[in-house]
């Protein structure tokens, strides 16, 4: 990444007040919502429940999913193998009108509680507004994107982020979301026809009610998921609501374009964001937050951001990886969105993903990117290039 996404992380060190939105995915016409006035977190996946049009296989799971991390690549393997993602191409599904009628659903009225050990919660940020990138966006904004998918019930939209692929320096068509922007969780199954659309509206021409072309909206074209992978607790538990498996909320796609054949996602952007595991909360001096928020007051039309500085710390479950909390006012359709910050070599590195957000939006929690997380993102770049 170059380095005004750097000083942008420098300078949001200096930021004191955080807050935390809405992070949801949505359809077309959404489901019926809880207390809209509650101000926990709730899932940023509203996919969920209408994502559920087909049984999920058996997941042949260890009785206690802690025991993930132990799992070799031959285990990542074989549970790729058993939920393969069936993505179909419609080629000009999406459209500018189909892609605008992809709509975030309202939070959903939160159902779970935090877990009980204050070493792992801290007081939730204050609100920090979120700010657009200014059109057009620079080179170095093409890594982010909108991602959009398709079920039964309606038609769903989430954010994205171009991510390196070690096995592939250079060429990478890695694209970080999260687990609910990919798969309906408990009882559902993989959503279909999803699409990436890096640097979606870059020129400006969708803003302020213009109508735009399909090339003006998606300058870099419309690239297609040909394998996904999520975090198997999304699958097993994943629901209506944040909690506990919004700890593992993050998700991997492989993408190509049938118009470009034989070029890569970052080569055809200019660029990727190298993933920083593991990284040491007291290590992460700044965070930024990038997404297309689609709930008012955004429109999905705009890249926004937030300088949310140094993350708090959420959990539900004591037993998992606290999530990264930061203050930002984004709201659905921001779900999936990649979280910045300074890395070990002071290059920007992505650290987490916008998992789930309180309605009013003030505040936003991503996953901690553990030692699953990486081994699921290493059995993403053993695949084939496309």
């Amino acid at each position: 990444m170059s380095h005004r996404i750097s000083r942008r992380l420098g300078a949001a060190a200096a930021l004191a007040a955080l807050a935390l939105t809405t992070a949801a995915c949505g359809p077309d016409d959404p489901p019926k919502t809880g207390d809209a006035a509650s101000a926990a977190p709730s899932a940023a996946a509203s996919v969920s429940a209408s994502a559920s049009a087909a049984g999920k296989p058996g997941l042949n799971l260890p009785s206690s999913l802690q025991a993930l991390k132990n799992w070799k690549p031959a285990d990542w393997a074989n549970w790729a193998k058993q939920h393969p993602l069936k993505n179909d191409i419609v080629k000009d599904l999406w459209t500018v009108d189909s892609m605008n009628k992809a709509t975030p659903a309202e939070a959903m009225k939160p159902s779970a509680k935090m877990g009980t050990d204050d070493s792992q919660n801290d007081p939730l940020p204050g609100a920090v507004q979120a700010v657009g990138e200014k059109h057009p966006y620079t080179n170095n904004m093409a890594v982010f994107g909108k991602l959009f998918m398709k079920s039964p019930q309606g038609t769903y939209v989430c954010s994205g982020t171009v991510v390196s692929d070690p096995q592939h320096p250079g060429k990478s068509n890695l694209v970080w979301t999260a687990s609910h922007c990919l798969h309906g969780g408990k009882g559902g199954d993989w959503l279909k026809n999803i699409a990436f659309i890096p640097s979606y509206n870059r020129s400006g021409a969708a803003s302020n009610g213009k109508q735009p072309t399909l090339q003006q909206v998606a300058p870099y074209g419309r690239w297609w998921a040909d394998y996904a992978l999520v975090a198997p607790q999304w699958v097993e538990e994943g629901g209506e609501t944040g909690g506990p498996v919004s700890q593992y909320d993050s998700g991997i796609i492989q993408v190509s374009n049938p118009d470009m054949p034989g070029k890569s996602l970052e080569e055809t952007v200019g660029g990727s964001v190298p993933v920083w595991f593991n990284a040491p909360r007291d290590k992460i001096t700044a965070l930024t937050a990038y997404g297309f928020p689609a709930a008012p007051p955004f429109n999905g039309q705009e890249l926004e951001y937030c300088d949310g500085g140094r993350p708090s710390r959420l959990s539900f479950d004591d037993t998992r990886p606290t999530m990264l909390t930061i203050g930002c006012t984004m709201t659905g359709g921001s779900s999936g969105g990649g979280w910045l910050a300074p890395g070990p070599d002071g290059k920007a590195a992505l650290v987490s993903n916008t998992s789930i957000g309180p309605n009013p939006s003030a505040w936003l929690a991503g996953p901690e990117l553990d030692d699953q997380a990486q081994s699921m993102f290493q059995e993403m770049t053993q695949l084939p290039q496309p």
